[in-house]
């Protein structure tokens, strides 16, 4: 039965980065579908981090006190109805309200599915879980890549949408009848049913715990922001490649970041540090950022692609901060505050990057008297400026994470 809820809960976890990474395969497709300009495409795929964000928190407290089976069932059934609206919408409007109704239905996935793994694991195994739980979603993110930009060169995007969502509803009824919320055959625990409103005051009064917010919005927003939709959009129009060539590109940022992430992870558990290894990925990470500032050749966008990829998963050590700094109790809600950090830093810089792009290229074209000239790096540059300076912020969260030496300090605080 564990394997089964596992299961279950991880099919719905590699829909929700299905839906996240999505948009940078079909951004050419969504443009001409919908006539929209950089800061409006930008908008569109940000509607997924906007609902995402707001509903991190109470997801902690809904699967606290629902239990995740429940909460998986409604937000698989409300995922499955918002890819079928984003597929067959014949607006904008339509399809901002069928991805805001997707990413309604699978922000609850991560921290339901954490929750079936503290409850159906032994807590010596709830890491190696947490990481099978981050390869699943990286699946799903690589799935709406070089398979994604394929797979619309013969069918429609509509039709993949739609499909998806038809598989959402499945696993949503599924669960509902094959997955079950603990081993007993008792309702739940009720030591964590307690008051969740003064335990989530006392999370987030922990001053503790912030820092690693400010890691997963500077590191993580910049990185969800680029990888799930401007990536492709600037390799295709600064470097003239392919959509599949891009998408190939953005493959390699989430394998770079699916074997990085083990490895930083294991070096911090093996070394009994947090801070130092997150700091130093983050600096490498900024560096790489600096790297497409100045300007990549050609033949080497694809190692810059891998080496974003692999200095990337800094914020995934932020998890781990916010959760020992706190009462173990506690432990979703702190993870739950940590993760708002990047759905909120991605919500904000996936329609600012697109407007600081729209207005340089206003500018060059006005400056060539061509409103058809090629967009060069100095057109993408502000945006990518914008990305870097959430990254640096990131870096700079990281410089105030306390040290617990891969364990819970709470009880060491006075």
């Amino acid at each position: 039965m564990r394997w089964v809820a596992f299961a279950l809960g991880g099919a719905a976890f590699w829909l929700a980065f299905f839906h996240r990474v999505a948009p940078v395969s079909i951004a050419g497709e969504l443009t001409r579908a919908f006539d929209v300009s950089g800061a409006a495409l930008g908008a569109l795929a940000a509607t997924y981090f906007y609902v995402y964000t707001v509903m991190q928190i109470p997801t902690g407290v809904l699967v606290d006190t629902l239990g995740p089976r429940r909460v998986l069932t409604a937000g698989g059934l409300a995922a499955g109805a918002g890819a079928v609206l984003f597929g067959l919408a014949d607006t904008f409007v339509a399809a901002a309200v069928g991805r805001t109704l997707a990413g309604l239905g699978v922000s609850v996935a991560f921290v339901a599915l954490l929750k079936i793994s503290s409850q159906w694991f032994d807590e010596r195994h709830f890491a190696t879980a947490a990481s099978a739980v981050n390869f699943i979603g990286l699946c799903g993110a690589l799935s709406a890549t070089i398979p994604l930009a394929w797979v619309i060169t013969v069918v429609s995007w509509r039709s993949v949408f739609i499909a998806i969502g038809l598989a959402s509803m499945a696993v949503a009824v599924l669960t509902w009848l094959l997955s079950v919320d603990h081993p007993d055959s008792a309702p739940a625990r009720e030591a964590s049913r307690g008051n969740w409103r003064a335990d989530l005051v006392a999370v987030m009064k922990n001053r503790a715990t912030w820092p690693a917010f400010w890691v997963s919005f500077g590191l993580s927003g910049s990185y969800m922001s680029f990888i799930g939709l401007w990536l492709a959009p600037f390799l295709t129009q600064v470097y003239g490649k392919s959509t599949v060539v891009a998408s190939q590109h953005a493959s390699a940022v989430v394998i770079g970041l699916a074997l990085s992430a083990i490895a930083v992870a294991w070096l911090s558990d093996r070394l009994l540090r947090r801070k130092p290894v997150l700091i130093g990925v983050a600096l490498a990470y900024v560096a790489v950022w600096g790297a497409w500032l100045i300007g990549v050749p050609d033949e080497w966008t694809l190692v810059a692609c891998v080496l974003m990829g692999v200095t990337a998963p800094g914020f995934t050590l932020g998890w781990s901060c916010a959760k020992e700094v706190n009462p173990p109790q506690h432990a979703g809600m702190a993870i739950s505050v940590a993760n708002t950090g990047g759905f909120l830093a991605a919500g904000i810089l996936q329609p600012l990057a697109g407007a600081l792009l729209d207005w340089s290229k206003a500018g060059h074209a006005s400056d060539v008297g061509n409103v058809q000239a090629a967009v060069t790096l100095a057109d993408f540059r502000p945006a990518l400026c914008a990305l870097a300076a959430f990254a640096v912020a990131g870096l700079a969260g990281a410089l105030f994470i306390r040290e617990t030496r891969c364990r819970n300090i709470w009880e060491n605080k006075s």
